[in-house]
């Protein structure tokens, strides 16, 4: 699997010397990494190369990196399904620096990018409906942002007593986020039902 993808990935290389900076294989994916600006001409070759085919667009997600100048990557991840083949479209961007809209290439990016832009704050130039998609209106602010504090904003509901909608500030029960990484059988210390029985009868 690996050589293919290797071929793959010198192929999109060679039709832009000057818009891919880097290829890589991990997870038995091709992952390229372009210019901005260029992106959307890559995602169209990407589309339309007969050696690439990749018609179906999977998702676009967001990434965030808060010490970075440009602090988001965008990833863009496609299907070929005729190839059999996946390959992941990684650009970065700031939050002033618009990325070029995907969706006069795939339908289905609309819906992704809005989400893109309602989690992380990217905006995607010529988007025809940049709206909100997963918080509720009047939303402040972007809720993955890394940076995005867990406490301090506001929610809007609708107040069946009231009969009205109202703005409620955003209580969490979780304040700070700790995780336990020991994985369920290293940090047991008791006996579950049953064992008992496998070491009675270990002792017989």
């Amino acid at each position: 699997m690996t050589e293919p993808l290797k071929i793959l990935g010198d192929h999109i290389a060679q039709a832009f010397p000057q818009d891919v900076t880097a290829t890589a294989i991990a997870h038995e994916e091709l992952m390229v990494e372009v210019r901005r600006d260029a992106v959307t001409r890559v995602l169209a070759f990407l589309r339309d190369d007969p050696k690439c085919l990749f018609e179906v667009l999977v998702d676009i997600c967001g990434v965030d990196y808060p010490d970075r100048p440009e602090r988001f990557d965008v990833v863009y991840n496609l299907l070929s399904v005729k190839k059999n083949l996946r390959v992941r479209v990684k650009t970065t961007a700031s939050e002033d620096t618009p990325v070029p809209s995907a969706t006069g290439l795939f339908s289905a990016a609309g819906w992704f990018e809005r989400e893109t832009w309602d989690l992380y704050g990217v905006y995607f130039a010529d988007h025809p409906d940049l709206r909100r998609l997963l918080t509720d209106y009047g939303f402040e602010g972007h809720p993955l942002r890394k940076d995005f504090p867990l406490t301090g904003y506001v929610e809007v509901r609708y107040d069946e007593e009231q009969k009205r909608v109202v703005y409620e500030p955003v209580k969490l029960k979780q304040e700070f986020r700790s995780f336990d990484f020991i994985s369920p059988w290293e940090g047991m210390n008791h006996i579950l039902p049953g064992d008992e029985k496998a070491s009675d009868e270990g002792g017989k």
